[in-house]
């Protein structure tokens, strides 16, 4: 592993840095790597354990895996940088089921699906590094190219995925779903997850979009989702967070005109900085009179106070991720016409709404999740360009996974939060300086928060 470090770094102020990176095709894979894991025998360590309790840091462990062996049209990366995201949360407190479930499920399906199913999950779905081998097939990629990897794994040997690979029945979020994942010095996966690494960012910052922009792209701006368009006014929940954050700067780049709702002033502020004007604090409203009952005149001051920043309008779109404490005044507040469009859900999965304010005002609801390649693609395609930058506040190294993931279920964080894998500090991996000079402000608005 340290002579592929070296290889890589190599390219760090090379005159040519491809041709210092494609020396990896040359290097022996090592036969294990670290890689983060839960174990299938701690499974029960949390049960009579609030959610809210739950300690990632003592579920999650580096530790030594074996290499799995490559199989056609897959990819084996070196994985400079991951990022944390809500899924590798619900991983490592076992919510709302053990993932080993999900691998046992895959291992089922083919013997080359079986290398998944094993006593430990190696999680992450986010990456940014190089490509070391390829598998039979793969004609796309080769050795030494610098790759993002986002986390749809799909079969498609299913009619049914070839409109939209999201609705294969095999579809797969990597990471979570599957085993060798990114927050790991190698990661497995299928070449069609590969996209190029955005060359003006850091390694660390390359890493962080992936899974959150690439949702957020779905859920605003594809024919899938929403359809955003110009002047449209979009109401986004957790606005400054990993997901909100490219919400609010894609409904920005778009046109359209976000309403931002944040939980405090310092994030009130990360949302100005980003462009946005209209701010809510959601801590100045309870949308529920206790854990049974929701307060629907705190729903209708929720709603006036949207109208006042807009002069009268209710939302267009609702970007929905917070699930069960603002579904209710969600479906409420949108326009006659308007989209609730939702995933996640990372406050409960149970959603109640009111279905009048639905039906009776020809709503819709949109249920979306993740993206598909040509989404993913179009999303980094934004971010390379310049267009969309990061949202990284902090980075940690892998060894201490266990306190990012600890700090995204408090929701202590701001954006997203890194992972350096193989990378050993962050600021590595910039290969068009010029580029990132022109957006350094915006690539480091959300450092230090």
């Amino acid at each position: 592993m340290r002579k592929i470090l070296d290889a890589i770094m190599a390219a760090e102020g090379a005159a040519d840095p491809d041709q210092e990176l494609a020396g990896v095709a040359g290097l022996p894979v090592p036969d294990s790597y670290r890689g983060v894991v839960v174990r299938a025998d701690e499974t029960s360590m949390f049960d009579g354990v609030a959610t809210g309790e739950k300690d990632p840091r003592k579920s999650l462990h580096v530790q030594e895996v074996p290499t799995p062996q490559l199989g056609p049209g897959e990819a084996l990366v070196a994985v400079m940088a991951s990022a944390i995201n809500y899924n590798t949360v619900w991983t490592s407190i076992f919510e709302p089921l053990s993932t080993f479930r999900f691998l046992k499920k895959y291992g089922r399906l083919s013997p080359l699906a079986k290398r998944h199913d094993l006593p430990y999950h190696v999680v992450g779905s986010d990456a940014a590094g190089v490509v070391l081998r390829v598998g039979p097939g793969v004609t796309r990629w080769m050795a030494g190219d610098e790759v993002v990897a986002h986390c749809l794994s799909v079969e498609l040997e299913d009619a049914a995925g070839h409109d939209d690979t999201m609705l294969d029945p095999q579809q797969r979020i990597w990471g979570f779903e599957t085993n060798f994942g990114g927050l790991a010095e190698l990661a497995v996966v299928k070449a069609n997850q590969l996209m190029p690494k955005p060359r003006h960012l850091t390694w660390e910052e390359a890493a962080s979009p992936g899974l959150v922009n690439s949702t957020a792209y779905r859920q605003l701006v594809s024919h899938h989702g929403a359809r955003m368009k110009q002047g449209d006014v979009v109401l986004i929940w957790g606005a400054s967070g990993g997901l909100g954050g490219y919400a609010t700067q894609l409904v920005l780049g778009g046109g359209g005109i976000p309403v931002c709702v944040v939980s405090s002033p310092d994030r009130a502020q990360l949302c100005r900085r980003m462009g946005a004007e209209l701010v809510i604090d959601r801590s100045e409203f309870s949308f529920w009179k206790d854990e049974r009952t929701q307060d629907t005149d705190e729903w209708r001051r929720f709603g006036e106070r949207v109208r006042e920043l807009t002069a009268g309008e209710d939302p267009d779109i609702v970007f929905e991720h917070p699930g069960r404490e603002t579904f209710g005044v969600s479906v409420y507040v949108a326009k006659r016409g308007g989209t609730i469009v939702t995933c996640a859900s990372t406050s409960g999965f149970l959603h109640q709404y009111d279905n009048r304010y639905l039906w009776m005002n020809l709503k819709r609801i949109i249920g979306s999740h993740f993206a598909n390649y040509r989404e993913a693609w179009e999303a980094n395609r934004l971010v390379s360009l310049g267009r969309i930058h990061p949202t990284v506040s902090r980075t940690y190294p892998l060894e201490q996974t266990g306190q990012a993931a600890y700090e995204v279920h408090r929701n202590v964080h701001q954006g997203k939060v890194g992972v350096r894998c193989l990378s050993p500090a962050d600021g590595l991996g910039v290969r068009d300086p010029e580029l990132r000079a022109r957006h350094e402000a915006g690539i480091n608005r959300f450092r230090g928060w």
